[in-house]
């Protein structure tokens, strides 16, 4: 087993390298069409030969946006490319302002959502015209036609960039189309979301607080003797009102529902067009859509976004790894330890378990746990462990660091039938932030980046780096902000030396893609 689990990170980090050299992120052996073709983010606006300049792995220029260019809310922008680990930068990000419009639920289609009728681009314009400042609505995030929303997104792919180029190309268009069942619940912020829709809620006369005619409410001991007005009662008397609370949903849930809904269906079309199209891999998935006066931060994988207001730091994103999920991934092990595959225990021990150690008491945890205990170690203990490692080196099933993501629907452990994809979620945590609460600055922002940033740099240190960048800025250079995703990446990068890459104090830069957005909130506060 031990010499399978080797196999495994070596056959892993080598279907990394042959998914990355594909010119789309496709499998250079499949002879399926690619869904889309291997590109930077579209905002960039660059050229074939300049992509190509950008996958330079010793040099690992730092991209940002063209002086000509601007993303809403004078959104600041910077990326690097690896330092070797695949051929291509498998990160992917989008930044648009969308419409939803006004469609019944049926309407979304099961595969690639039209453009035009259900989410409708607002380019960004050279002049600035399109920094969504200033929008013809007559409410807060309104158009005659439907929802307007900002919508933010990092993808981090993984053998491969198939599946990142895909959900970058369409997640939007996914969470525009669950938002469109919802709409006028949405426009209507008077009234809570009714239960059924088509229902008023102050009209039905089974809530409680309602309590319309001289009804008698029938016991639940007369209820089942029959009594008149019970179901199943030969009288004809209709029958009395069923008191009982309801839960009150928030307008906000039915966003957070829209957003987990398009994380699903997003995942469940990678999953159905893999069979026509050539799309390898997974990625993680970090978006953040502003509506209505809010923030939703949606997060599947290893990506943070932190807002920094007032010298404050809101992490707004939580990471899922092996470690953050050990007891959902235990929990799924021991209810259903076929997919271990007889090869793995959900067990997690301080180190692998020897042979000579059968019959000796040893530390162990299992789902239910978050403490350690002894217990006497047996046979079954050999096997390796469903979660084994620490930090960015923990693994599952010996295969793959993330948790939550996007794809990897076909992802095996190495040399044999068991597969990962029952242990990955492609469910989002959503977190909401109110910009209407507060009246914020020009220095205060949210901070999206991939973890080729958070590996190398913490929160305090990315926050003071962007605070003191800004602090000295023109707060009226709406460049300013590429400016500090540039140097935040710069940072993280670090420069080559004879060691590798270096940051300060001599540590070790990030060898990974880095990708950040710098958003700043003040224009929230200036929607109409």
């Amino acid at each position: 087993m031990l010499t399978r689990v080797k196999s495994a990170v070596a056959g892993f980090m080598g279907g990394i390298m042959a998914g990355g050299s594909s010119g789309g992120g496709g499998n250079p052996g499949s002879e399926l069409p690619m869904k889309f073709p291997y590109m930077r983010p579209e905002f960039l606006g660059l050229c074939l030969d300049e992509i190509e300049c950008s996958a330079d792995h010793i040099a690992r220029p730092i991209l940002i946006l063209k002086e000509t260019r601007r993303l809403p809310w004078a959104t600041g922008y910077a990326e690097v490319i690896n330092a070797g680990k695949s051929a291509l930068n498998e990160d992917q990000a989008c930044c648009e302002v969308v419409v939803a419009r006004r469609r019944p639920m049926s309407y979304c289609p099961p595969s690639t959502p039209s453009k035009t009728p259900t989410a409708k681009r607002r380019n960004s314009l050279p002049n600035g015209e399109g920094l969504g400042l200033r929008m013809e609505h007559s409410r807060l995030g309104e158009d005659s036609e439907g929802l307007v929303f900002h919508y933010w997104a990092l993808f981090d792919g993984h053998a491969g960039s198939g599946a990142a180029v895909v959900a970058s190309r369409l997640l939007q268009h996914h969470i525009a189309c669950q938002l469109q069942a919802v709409i006028e619940i949405l426009r209507n912020v008077t009234s809570l979301p009714p239960t059924v829709l088509g229902e008023e809620p102050d009209n039905n006369p089974y809530l409680q607080g309602n309590t319309p005619g001289p009804h008698r409410a029938l016991t639940r001991a007369a209820s089942l003797r029959g009594a008149a007005g019970a179901p199943g009662s030969p009288c004809n008397t209709p029958p009395p009102p069923r008191f009982f609370t309801e839960k009150k949903i928030q307008h906000e849930s039915l966003v957070i529902g829209a957003i987990e809904n398009a994380f699903k269906e997003m995942d469940a079309q990678i999953e159905r067009e893999k069979q026509v199209y050539n799309i390898t891999g997974g990625c993680t998935a970090l978006t953040v859509v502003y509506l209505l006066g809010k923030l939703y931060v949606g997060n599947a994988g290893d990506s943070r976004a932190i807002i920094i207001r007032n010298n404050e730091i809101i992490p707004m994103s939580t990471e899922f790894t092996p470690e953050s999920e050990r007891q959902r991934l235990q929990f799924l092990g021991f209810m259903q330890p076929h997919l271990l595959g007889n090869e793995f225990t959900h067990l997690e021990f301080p180190r692998r378990v020897q042979r000579k150690e059968v019959g000796k008491r040893m530390l162990y945890r299992d789902f239910t746990m978050s403490g350690w205990a002894y217990k006497t170690i047996e046979d079954e203990d050999l096997k390796f462990p469903l979660i084994y490692g620490e930090g960015k080196k923990a693994r599952v099933l010996a295969t793959i660091g993330v948790t939550r993501g996007l794809g990897d629907h076909d992802l095996k452990v190495h040399d044999s039938n068991i597969y990962i994809k029952p242990f990955l979620s492609c469910c989002p945590e959503v977190k909401v932030y109110n910009l209407m609460q507060y009246e914020h600055g020009a220095d205060d922002v949210l901070v999206m980046g991939t973890d080729g940033l958070w590996d190398v740099l913490s929160n305090q240190e990315v926050a003071e780096a962007v605070t003191t960048f800004l602090a000295n800025c023109d707060p009226d250079d709406l460049h300013r902000y590429t400016m500090a995703a540039q140097d935040l990446v710069m940072r993280a990068r670090g420069v080559l030396r004879d060691r590798g890459w270096r940051i300060t104090n001599e540590r070790l830069g990030s060898g990974d893609d880095i990708s950040v957005f710098i958003i700043p909130l003040m224009y929230g506060n200036r929607q109409p």
